[in-house]
């Protein structure tokens, strides 16, 4: 789709009117938090999902026939921003709903927690949103600031203090790479809009050492944003060390924000050089389906196998994108969105079994759950079936789409890796679901989440079901994001 850029200031703010809104309220429920008393304040909660629904309804209704660029080429808007600044905004309130129990329970239940939520959500829909470097980086560092004081929002806890300091200082770095990439590549095309750039390249300049230079340093940054191996090992630590409803969050939307940087920088102002990307990409989606699966077996801590999880599924997301074709990008996508549907319920049962003084975080923990409630025991169930990758669930069609993506390039033994570490990576997931079956329980006391926490998880897992037995109208929103 060809960009129009649109000179009007007006026009860009209609166009940013989520991000102005999102950020707005943000200011208006911290103001509102220093105001009300502890009694009163679940209704910061309330407040911050309306928040996000009103954000959410904000974007969809926006009139979009063309991929357009405004505020100085600065900001742009097109099919996938939208549909993944709504898959962003969703999430988020879904985070904060599966939050709440938790949160209460441990005498946490603070402002502080959704408003950094809020704040690293606008962070995302900047990043989606960015046409130029600035943007890029201001949505990027927006995001990472809170997550970082998510982190260590429980201040009891060294543990998650230890685990902020390793967040912030391998951050920090990764952010320093990214920028130094950045400065690279504008040195040598003179220009920070992504559209541009692309442009220089397309004129011949893609083979220049010093574009080759600033590629390595920004795909570094990426490796480090996405978890990638050899950049990933801050996530096992970060994921055991934070507070469960923390590691809710981070193990969910902020993949939306990772991928569209990916998406934004290499497939929009760095086509001209994919040969080169490609080609580290590989490294970094091989080395991380073998690490991520093979590690996750030896785990004894739930969230530690997740993190694990998490580090080999990204290996299959990049392999869409090196994959350099619309049928790779709509597949990577796909993959990123169900990822984040069913990341988003596998740690929301984590906190439904939580309780006070006990998180639930063991492999352990879950022994016997079909004793208990047969209900969840199901929904655990198929959640793991579906980070298997097995049919009818939706993960089967995502790692069937980035497989037939990298076979239409030709890299059938790309395929075959994939295949095999899909097959180890099944033994750790089914191995939770043996031990909710057919192991004794250790802990018989009752399920005590909220009814609407409960429904929404039940809700999360059947979506994932049905869209996995209709994945049609997914698989079309993908397609029309990227033509």
């Amino acid at each position: 789709m060809i960009p129009i850029s649109i000179a009007s200031f007006d026009a860009g703010l209609k166009y940013a009117r989520p991000e102005i809104f999102l950020g707005t309220a943000a200011c208006v429920i911290l103001l509102i938090d220093l105001a009300v008393a502890q009694a009163q304040r679940h209704w910061i909660g309330i407040l911050s999902v309306a928040a996000l629904l009103v954000t959410a309804i904000l974007i969809g209704v926006q009139p979009l026939t063309m991929r357009v660029l405004v505020l100085g080429d600065m900001y742009e808007l097109d099919r996938m921003a939208q549909v993944l600044k709504i898959v962003a905004v969703i999430t988020v309130g879904i985070v904060f709903v599966y939050s709440t129990d938790y949160l209460r329970r441990r005498d946490l239940f603070k402002g502080e927690y959704f408003v950094l939520g809020l704040f690293a959500t606008l962070g995302i829909l900047v990043l989606v949103s960015a046409g130029s470097f600035l943007t890029l980086y201001l949505g990027l560092e927006l995001m990472s600031l809170c997550l970082y004081a998510m982190v260590a929002f429980d201040r009891t806890s060294v543990r998650a203090a230890e685990s902020a300091i390793k967040f912030f200082v391998l951050g920090s770095l990764a952010s320093g790479t990214l920028l130094y990439g950045m400065s690279i590549v504008y040195g040598a095309t003179g220009s920070l809009q992504l559209g541009e750039i692309a442009l220089v390249l397309h004129h011949g300049l893609s083979a220049n050492i010093g574009v080759v230079f600033g590629i390595a340093f920004l795909i570094v940054g990426i490796g480090f944003k996405f978890g990638a191996v050899p950049f990933h090992m801050w996530i096992p630590d970060v994921y055991e060390g934070s507070p469960t409803c923390v590691t809710l969050f981070i193990g969910s939307a902020p993949k939306i924000a990772a991928f569209a940087l990916t998406m934004r920088l290499l497939t929009e102002g760095l086509d001209a050089s994919q040969p080169d990307w490609s080609s580290m990409l590989i490294v970094l989606s091989v080395l991380s389906m073998a690490i991520g699966n093979v590690v996750a077996i030896a785990q004894s801590n739930l969230k530690r196998m997740l993190a694990y999880s998490t580090i080999s599924h990204v290996g299959y997301i990049l392999l869409g994108i090196l994959a350099g074709t619309s049928q790779g990008y709509q597949a990577a996508m796909f993959y990123t969105i169900t990822y984040v549907v069913v990341a988003t319920g596998s740690f929301g049962m984590i906190v439904l079994l939580s309780r006070q003084g006990f998180e639930a975080d063991t492999l352990d923990d879950f022994r016997g759950l079909n004793a208990r409630s047969p209900w969840f025991a199901g929904m655990m169930a198929i959640f793991m079936f579906s980070l298997a990758g097995l049919p009818p669930f939706i993960g089967f069609y995502a790692k069937l789409g980035v497989i037939q993506a990298v076979l239409g390039v030709g890299n059938v033994w790309l395929a075959v890796l994939a295949v095999l570490f899909s097959v180890v990576g099944a033994f750790y997931y089914l191995r939770i679901v043996k031990l909710m079956y057919f192991d004794e329980a250790v802990d018989a006391s009752p399920l005590d989440g909220s009814a609407l926490m409960r429904a929404v998880l039940s809700a999360n897992a059947l979506l994932v079901l049905v869209v996995g037995i209709v994945p049609a109208a997914l698989l079309g929103l993908c397609k029309q994001a990227l033509p």
